[in-house]
Parts: structure tokens; sequence; C-alpha cells
């Protein structure tokens, strides 16, 4: 009989683990995927039980149909659980509590107002506070940070909690690709060889059209076809602005600070030709979403004790209030309350782009073999996976800057450490569950991608014949789906690109850029960005709700990224640099 102790330690995935076939092993490695999606979409149980459920199921897939020795397979769990704690979890936790800090000095009620001077459209106020600061929040710092903030400012304004969340999360798809200083892209072109310049310039030809259109269909899903009929110049304007900027920043300029440029000259633009042109209707816009805010506070919106579960809590006042607010400010006022947000753009600009900086920042990152783990899971191909080395990046992580940024708002605002300590122990109680959910569906995703089933499902879909580049960029969606981030979809499937393309007779820099712009639509659905737009807006538990909502618009997207690759690859090639 065979003891625990005999079993083996090392492991090496198969492609066809399954009846050595490829499409069954593909269709049995969907299983963990399938039971997330179920139970969070159709049986609507609650983010954690659903996350930890689906572990679960790719423990039990990669033990009994991939071969994978179960305390392997426990160990990647636990690595990727520490992993969605720290840094995932750490950089949507501080960003709240940079927010809560400004609400409690008093100092965000000014620069609600101050939105309000831009414009007191909702609509508008959509697209300026998720779309184009969102993005410069997604240039500098990316992994869920301008969900989680974007979010509670929106709530502020007056939107409801449901609404919020699927705003924030669809508009984030505009800049993913170039998020974090395009870390992405850089992945991309480290593990393929080809220069990350090429690769960005190409992502620069796809994102863009996508990018174009988001503003408005953020109006629509704020307002309907009454609102694109009533603010379609503006969204156009501000869309154009985007992607264009977006594509020429991409191609010529600097592939790391395509989002920056793109998301600057895009608020620029706004503010200047909303001096110029406002829309009708902002006012039956603005109370129509006070009656649905009123109504999911009182509903889904609450917790136990009938208020809101979440970090943003209830900060709306009406638009008279918002009226005064407004004419009282001054230069003054407004620079101070825009002061948290200045911060944070020149502490990460510096972090990530002043080499000697980034560097030294990068050089306290801790890397830490997983015990038990490390040097015992292989690639496919033989080689010692990497992914068993885990990287302690205490310093350089972007919540790490937030923190600092909490710090100097704190004492600059006059609430000092102990109301500082205090937010801080408040954010964390509120998103004890959310810590669980991201947790567990980072264990998931370590799973799937040490035990193959990951690298299964891609080889799979790479075997689509004549269809093939349609295809492609389901591989980058389904990856930040699973993951949360579109670095790690071209962690797992940049390089299966390549080699597919090379074989193929497809112009390889196309399929790898194309897996990067289609993770940008698949991070909508990421059960990791669902429960921190969950937890930013005051729904947790409801993330369900949350992906009934935009699951549709992720689909949509994704079918759209497909067409155009593939036309990229015969009739539009023109379109290619």
């Amino acid at each position: 009989m065979t003891t625990l102790a005999a079993l083996p330690t090392s492991f090496q995935p198969e492609i066809s683990p399954v009846a050595d076939s490829l499409a069954i092993s593909a269709l049995v490695a969907l299983l963990p995927l399938v039971t997330i999606f179920v139970t969070l979409g159709v049986l609507k149980w609650k983010a954690h039980w659903a996350g930890l459920s689906a572990v679960a199921v790719a423990i039990l897939v990669a033990v009994i149909f991939f071969k994978m020795p179960l305390t392997l397979a426990g160990l990647a769990a636990t690595e990727g659980a520490v992993f969605g704690l720290f840094p995932i979890m750490w950089i949507v936790f501080t960003a709240i509590v940079l927010y809560q800090v400004t609400v409690r000095s008093g100092h965000f009620e000014d620069l609600r107002a101050t939105f309000r001077l831009i414009s007191d459209d909702p609509r508008i106020q959509a697209i300026i506070i998720a779309f184009c600061f969102g993005a410069l929040l997604e240039a500098l710092a990316g992994f869920g940070a301008p969900v989680a903030i974007t979010g509670v400012m929106l709530m502020a304004v007056g939107f409801a909690p449901l609404r919020a969340a699927t705003v924030v999360l669809l508009a984030n798809t505009a800049p993913v690709a170039f998020g974090a200083i395009a870390i992405p892209i850089l992945t991309a072109g480290n593990l393929t060889g080809i220069p990350y310049q090429e690769i960005g310039a190409y992502v620069g030809h796809q994102a863009p059209v996508i990018a174009i259109f988001v503003p408005l269909l953020l109006v629509f899903m704020v307002d309907g076809r009454r609102g694109v009929r009533q603010t379609w110049p503006a969204a156009v304007v501000i869309g154009i602005t985007f992607a264009v900027t977006q594509w020429v920043s991409a191609t010529w300029i600097s592939v790391e600070m395509t989002d920056i440029i793109a998301s600057l000259v895009s608020l620029a633009v706004a503010v200047a030709f909303l001096r110029v042109w406002q829309p009708s209707g902002g006012d039956a816009a603005t109370e129509s979403l006070q009656v649905e805010r009123e109504k999911q506070l009182a509903t889904v919106g609450a917790g136990t004790d009938g208020a809101p579960s979440g970090a943003a809590g209830d900060y709306h006042i009406s638009p008279e209030e918002l009226d005064a607010q407004a004419r009282a400010l001054t230069p003054r006022r407004i620079a101070w309350a825009m002061f948290p947000y200045v911060l944070v753009v020149a502490v990460f600009s510096v972090a990530k782009l002043v080499p000697a900086v980034d560097t030294w920042l990068t050089g306290t990152n801790a890397k830490i073999p997983w015990p038990g783990l490390a040097g015992e899971v292989l690639n496919h191909d033989g080689s010692v996976n990497g992914s068993a080395t885990y990287t302690f990046s205490w310093l350089s992580s972007p919540g790490t800057m937030l923190l600092v940024c909490s710090v100097v708002v704190a004492l600059a605002y006059g609430i000092g450490f102990s109301g500082l300590f205090a937010e801080m122990k408040e954010t964390a109680v509120k998103m004890r569950w959310a810590f669980l959910t991201v947790a567990s569906v980072l264990a998931l995703a370590y799973v799937m991608n040490l035990s193959g089933q990951t690298i299964t499902i891609g080889a799979w879909i790479a075997g689509t014949g004549t269809a093939f580049a349609f295809f492609r960029p389901l591989l980058g969606w389904i990856g930040t789906a699973v993951t949360g981030s579109d670095t790690s979809a071209n962690a797992l499937f940049a390089t299966l690109q390549q080699s597919a393309a090379e074989r193929a007779g497809i112009d390889p820099t196309l399929l790898v850029a194309a897996n990067t712009s289609g993770g940008v639509v698949g991070k909508m659905i990421s059960p990791q960005n669902l429960t921190i737009a969950a937890t930013a807006v005051g729904l947790v538990g409801q993330e369900s709700a949350i992906l009934r909502k935009v699951l549709p618009w992720s689909i949509g997207l994704i079918l759209v990224m497909c067409l155009l690759v593939g036309l990229q690859s015969t009739v539009l090639s023109w379109m290619l640099p």
C-alpha cells in the first residue's frame, strides 16, 4: 500500500493528461472556472464561498486528473492566498484608507464640489471620474486601486452602489493594457524576446478601438439612450481624444507613459470642452440616480444593521447643497481638496519614472522560495516553474506608497495618527470578507497555473485552425478573468501565443499583443475585481449582482476584440504599425 510519505514531491504537468485528449483535458480544466461563475452568477452565493468552492474543485482536478501531489496543490493554494493578501489587497486596503482619511477630514466635500464646478451632470462626472481620472490611477498604480478609489468617489457624488460598481469596472477596461507603467506589455516582451516597444505599438492599434467607445458606453450605462442622446458630443470628444493620444503615444512617444499622457490629455480636453458646452437633462438624470440610490441603500446595499456594508458609507447630500458648496469654493480650497490625489500622482511618478528610485525600490524586494513548493513544480517543458518563488515587495508595492500618502495626508489635514489608525481599523473590519474572497481567488489561480490546468486551456484554444487569429484574445480574456491581472495573463500565455503564431504562419507580435488587448475586457469579470468594487461601494457579498450586470458587456467587448484581431491578421493588416 502506498503511503503519503512515498508520494512523489516533484511534479511536471502534462498538456493532455485526461484520456490523452487535449479537448477533454481542457474541458476538465475549465471546471473550477465554471464553478466560480455558476456559484456567483447563477446560484448567487457570497463571493468568498464561491471562491473557496472553486479552490476545492481546482485542487480535486489537479490531484485526480492532472496527477499533482496533494501536498503541492495545497502549497500552491497557500502561496496564491498570500499573494492575494499582499500585494493585491494591501493596495486596495490602503487606497480605501486614503479615501476615508479625506472623508474624515471633511476635505472630500470640497473635492466633490470641485467636480460639480466642471459639470453638475452625473453622466459627465462618470466620464471624468471613472474614465479620465481612473485611467491616470491605472497608469500609476493598477492592481485594483482605480476601481476602489473611483468607486467610492462616484458613490460620494450621488451614484447608487450597484451602478457605481458597474461603471468603474467598465471604465477600467480602457487603460488596463498600459497600466502600472505598462507592466503587462513589459512582461510580454521579457518572456517572448520581442521588443516591448513593438508589442506596445501593436496594442496601441487595438486597445484604442475599444477605448474610443467607452465614454459612450458609460453614459448609456448611467442613463440609457436618453443619456447618450444628450451627452454624446462630450463623450465622443473625450473618447476620441483618449484613443488618439493612446495610439500616438504607444506608437511614437513612450509605451510606459501611454496611459499617463492619454488620461491627462483627455481630462484637459474634457475640462476645456465643458467650458463651452454643457449637456441638457442633467437635473433629470440626477433625480433618477438619487431615487435609485435611496432604493438600493434600503435593500441590497444594506448590511445587517441597515447601514451600507462596505467602505464607502453614505456621504450623499442634495444637489442644492452641492451647488452651494461649489459656489463657496476658493482656489485654495480646491487645491487643498486635490492635494491627496496630486500627491499620489507625484509619488507614483517619482517611484516609477525615475530610474534610480525605481531601481532602489525594487532592489528591496525579497525573493522567498515557497517552502515545500519551490523547485518541486516544473513547467510542461521540464524547466523549474518560477511562480513558486514569492516576491515580497514590501517597499516597492503601490500599497506601501499609498500608505505613505495616507500618512502625509492625515498629518496635513490635521487628523493625526490616531485618526489614521481609526480609519485603518474600521476599513480592515469592513473588508474582512473581501480579504478572504481575493485570497481564495488567487489560491484558485495558483493551483490552476502550477498544476497545468491554465496552460491546457490555452493550448486547446490555440488549436482553432483557420479561426486561430480570431480566438487569440480569448486567452488574455480568460487569463485576466482568472487572475485579475493582465500582467499575469501575459505571463501565462505570451510565449504560447508566440510559438503558436509561428506554427500558424501569423505575425507573432500581433497575437502577443492580442493576448494583452483581450485581457483588458476580462478584468471586469474577475472575481478579484468584482470583490474590490463591491467592497468600495458598500455591496460586500453582492458580487454576483455586479457580475450579472457587467458580464454581457465583457462578452460583447471580447467579441469585438476577437473580430478586430482576426481582421488585422488579414484584410486590416494596414492598421498595424
